[in-house]
C-alpha cells in the first residue's frame, strides 16, 4: 500500500516535470490498436444487427480490460522478482503513463500563444488537435472557450479519475481506467458505426467516472478558493452555486461536471451550440455570461487544474497514511 502511494506521487510528479511522451510506443497507442484489432475480429463473428453488435460490444469491452489489466499487473510482479526498487521504478512509469496534466496545459497553451502572436488560424489548428468539433468556423472567442472546456472537462479523464483508480487499485487500476476511456473515445459513439457495438464501452466510461467527475468539481471548486485568496478573478462561492445548478446541462452524466465548476469559478459562460462533422448540434450553455470569455481564461483554467490536481494528490497520499 504504503508503495503504491509513493509510486503514485512519483508517477504525477514525473508527468508535471515530463509530461505525456509522444511515440509510437506509448501504451495508450497500444490500446488503441487493441481495440481496432478485437472490433475487426468481432464483427466478422458476430451478426451484423442490434442484438449481435451489443454482444461483440460486451466480449470488446470485456477483452480489452482483461488484457490491459493482466498487462498492467505481469510488468509490477515481473519487475518485482527481479528487486523491490524494479517494481516500484515500473509502478512509477506505469501511473505516469496514466497521467496527462503536463500535456493537458502543454496542449491548451498552444493555443493561448497562437492567439496571442494574433494568429487565428494557427490558434484553431492547435485547438483541433484537443477538441472533436468543426474548428474552420471557430471565432477568436469560440477558440478561447473551446480550449477552457477542453481542459475543464478532462481535468477529471485526464488527471483526477486516473489518480483515483491508480490509488485505489494500483497500475493496473489505471491502466483499466485508461482502456475504458479510450474505448469510449474510439468507439463509444451514437452513429451508425457504433450506435449499439459502442454502447457497453460508452455506459461502462460513464459508469467507472460518476464518482471521479464529481470529485473532481469539487477538488476545482476548492481550487477557485485557495486561487481566489490572491486573483479576484476567481470565485469560490459562485463556482459551488454554478456547479450545483448546471452540472448536469451535457447529455453525459460526467461531462458537465468540470466545465460548471470552472465556468462559475472564472464567471464566464461554457458549452452552448457547436458543429460536429458539419452539423449544428444544439447543447445547453452552462454558467452565466457574466463577462466575455477572455485570453487569459486559458491560463486561468490551468491554474485550476494544477491546483486540484495537487489537491487531489495530497488527499490520496492522505488517506493512505490513515489507512
Amino acid at each position: 500500500m504504503a508503495m503504491n502511494g509513493v509510486a503514485v506521487l512519483l508517477g504525477f510528479l514525473l508527468d508535471l516535470w515530463i509530461g505525456d511522451p509522444q511515440n509510437p510506443w506509448h501504451p495508450v497507442r497500444g490500446i488503441g490498436w487493441l481495440i481496432g484489432a478485437l472490433e475487426k475480429g468481432l464483427r466478422r463473428i458476430f451478426p451484423q444487427n442490434k442484438h449481435g453488435e451489443l454482444a461483440a460490444g460486451v466480449v470488446e469491452v470485456i477483452g480489452v480490460m482483461t488484457l490491459t489489466g493482466s498487462v498492467g499487473w505481469l510488468l509490477c510482479q515481473a519487475a518485482g522478482q527481479v528487486h523491490p526498487g524494479l517494481k516500484l521504478a515500473m509502478m512509477s512509469i506505469i501511473s505516469y503513463l496514466c497521467l496527462a496534466t503536463h500535456s493537458l496545459k502543454a496542449e491548451s497553451m498552444n493555443v493561448y500563444q497562437q492567439l496571442k502572436k494574433g494568429d487565428v488560424a494557427g490558434a484553431r489548428a492547435a485547438v483541433a488537435m484537443i477538441v472533436g468539433r468543426d474548428t474552420k468556423r471557430l471565432t477568436p472567442e469560440g477558440i478561447i472557450k473551446a480550449a477552457v472546456e477542453t481542459v475543464a472537462e478532462n481535468a477529471s479523464d485526464g488527471v483526477i479519475a486516473p489518480l483515483f483508480y491508480l490509488f485505489l487499485a494500483g497500475p493496473p487500476g489505471g491502466v483499466l481506467y485508461k482502456a475504458v476511456n479510450t474505448m469510449d473515445s474510439m468507439i463509444g459513439y451514437q452513429n451508425d458505426r457504433y450506435r449499439f457495438f459502442g454502447r457497453p464501452a460508452a455506459r461502462l466510461d460513464d459508469l467507472v467516472n460518476l464518482i471521479p467527475a464529481r470529485i473532481s468539481a469539487l477538488l476545482l471548486i476548492a481550487a477557485a478558493y485557495l486561487a481566489g485568496i490572491k486573483d479576484q478573478h476567481f470565485n469560490g462561492k459562485q463556482a459551488w452555486i454554478i456547479w450545483r445548478r448546471d452540472n448536469r446541462c451535457h447529455k453525459s452524466p460526467n461531462s458537465a461536471q468540470g466545465e460548471a465548476a470552472c465556468a462559475g469559478a472564472m464567471g464566464i459562460q461554457l458549452a452552448g451550440d457547436a458543429w460536429y462533422s458539419g452539423v449544428l448540434h444544439h447543447k445547453p450553455a452552462i454558467g452565466d455570461p457574466g463577462r466575455p470569455v477572455e485570453i487569459e481564461d486559458i491560463r486561468r483554467v490551468n491554474q485550476l487544474l494544477y491546483i486540484s490536481a495537487v489537491l487531489a494528490v495530497l488527499l490520496g497520499m492522505g488517506i493512505m497514511v490513515t489507512m
